[in-house]
């Protein structure tokens, strides 16, 4: 593959472009989405102007921006450049729908034609507008801060490589590799990934992170020296483990230490289905003293819950069907019968109701868990804006909603609207919000909404909790400052000089 050397003097602007700072990983869950969230905050915090990129994401966990959208991981590490979060951050976006197959979403929108392609075949098809994103990106900031995927020493991907070394090339960026050494075997996955990368793109990486470590640093003597001998590369940073760092867990990766400090007072129980998406919504819960946030993939898991929550689904016929296989349609149901709290969002909200119909072939018909009187029918066009409204007369388990006004977002095919023959017998869908966005049954116990975004809202914890979840802004902070404190000194602002 040519290298694309595109540093320099921008044509149109005439001003120099952006130094490009990038994060690539030995593995998936090493820590990339961490770092490069942490380093846009911290060359923000320089006086910088600077926007966060990755070209290819594939993650359920996306929110709604200018022009469509995105991976969550792309627009957190906007806000903490202090950006407006866009299409061009994250150009092309995978959503899982069963293990063989993603949604394609292309500069923000669904693309049925790249949808349809052989994975192998899109690389050469969408490097145009990933190569203009990166550049009009370089273009108008001072730094881009780039995550990679994976890891770059995927030999078998090299030749339709995206997201790793050509946009480091076509970048012309310098690299740290990160590790987690809490699995075991840093050093060697350092060396190994090192070795597999081509000769000219060793010279990109300009340091070694190690992320995840439990003890003394001094301990790890002399494997980061020696590394440096075979490579020439050195170890910059040693990030000690830090579980309550904030920042949602990217990929469907589960922190299961669902507990904020403090004796617990409520357990929320969220069923994790195969196709959950959008579960980074519920990051300030963890943060809510308390309050115990549960995962549930059982019957077993549910048990002893105050509230059960039916997230968001990029699936919702087929997780539908693994939720009554796993027995947790009857614990559901029967957790609503006793008048315990139960909460749907966006999927969620369409399994509560009576049925799903799918005319286009977009998800799947299924019948619904009828907790609601609702029918979804899915259509070919999807759902995606953000929304201001406010909640109507609430009763029960959510009383304490009624009349607060929120901001969420919207990513849907399915329109959702009362039953018409329940209705016409007496049993009508209650609104919870205008325009067909929330309802709830006559108990007030059972609550659906199509709004994601619900716990981040401030107003929403203050009724529902009394309490306040830590901001977003104090959250970036904390890992510009973990950073800051233990990089080695001068390291961080190295990388763009």
């Amino acid at each position: 593959m040519p290298v694309d050397d595109n540093a320099g003097m921008n044509e149109r602007t005439g001003r120099l472009k952006a130094r490009s700072v990038m994060v690539l990983g030995t593995t998936s869950g090493a820590g990339k989405s961490w770092l490069a969230t942490a380093l846009c905050r911290w060359y923000a915090r320089q006086g910088l102007k600077v926007a966060p990129f990755k070209a290819q994401n594939m993650s359920n966990n996306a929110r709604v921006v200018a022009g469509g959208e995105i991976g969550s991981a792309q627009y957190f590490q906007a806000l903490a450049a202090r950006a407006v979060p866009d299409v061009r951050m994250n150009p092309l976006l995978l959503k899982p729908e069963r293990d063989t197959h993603s949604q394609v979403v292309l500069m923000g929108q669904v693309s049925a034609e790249l949808t349809a392609m052989p994975w192998r075949g899109r690389s050469e098809r969408v490097w145009p507008q990933i190569a203009q994103a990166l550049d009009e990106l370089r273009a108008d900031n001072d730094v881009v801060v780039i995550e990679g995927a994976g890891s770059p020493a995927e030999i078998n991907l090299m030749d339709s490589d995206i997201v790793n070394l050509r946009v480091a090339r076509h970048a012309d960026a310098r690299c740290l590799l990160v590790t987690d050494i809490d699995r075991g075997g840093a050093f060697a996955h350092l060396y190994g990934t090192w070795a597999l990368m081509p000769q000219a793109d060793r010279a990109r990486l300009a340091g070694f992170v190690l992320n995840k470590f439990r003890g003394d640093a001094a301990l790890l003597a002399p494997a980061p020296a020696r590394l440096r001998e075979l490579t020439g590369v050195p170890t910059v940073a040693t990030l000690p483990m830090w579980w309550q760092h904030g920042l949602p867990e990217e990929d469907g990766v589960f922190d299961e230490r669902g507990s904020a400090p403090g004796e617990v007072r409520l357990t929320v129980a969220v069923v994790a289905y195969p196709r959950i998406s959008n579960l980074d919504e519920f990051q300030p819960l963890k943060n809510i003293e308390g309050l115990r946030l549960r995962w549930a993939r059982s019957p077993a898991e549910l048990a002893g819950a105050d509230w059960i929550v039916l997230p968001g689904s990029k699936n919702t016929s087929g997780d539908l069907a693994w939720l009554r296989a796993q027995g947790l349609d009857r614990a559901v149901a029967a957790h609503a019968a006793q008048g315990g709290a139960v909460l749907g969002i966006c999927g969620g909200l369409q399994m509560l109701g009576e049925a799903l119909i799918d005319p286009h072939g977009v998800d799947g018909n299924a019948p619904g868990l009828g907790l609601l009187p609702l029918v979804t029918v899915f259509a070919q066009d999807k759902t995606v804006r953000l929304r201001e409204t406010r909640f109507g007369a609430l009763e029960g388990c959510w009383a304490a909603l009624s009349g607060v006004a929120l901001r969420g977002y919207e990513i849907h095919h399915g329109q959702t609207a009362p039953h018409p023959a329940m209705a016409a017998a007496g049993d009508p869908a209650h609104p919870a919000m205008p325009k067909d966005l929330a309802w709830r049954n006559a108990r007030g116990n059972v609550l659906g909404l199509y709004l994601h975004g619900l716990f981040e809202d401030p107003a929403v914890l203050q009724a529902l909790f009394g309490a306040r979840a830590r901001t977003l802004a104090s959250v970036f902070d904390g890992l510009a400052d973990r950073i800051d404190a233990h990089f080695e000194a001068g390291a961080l602002r190295g990388l763009i000089e």
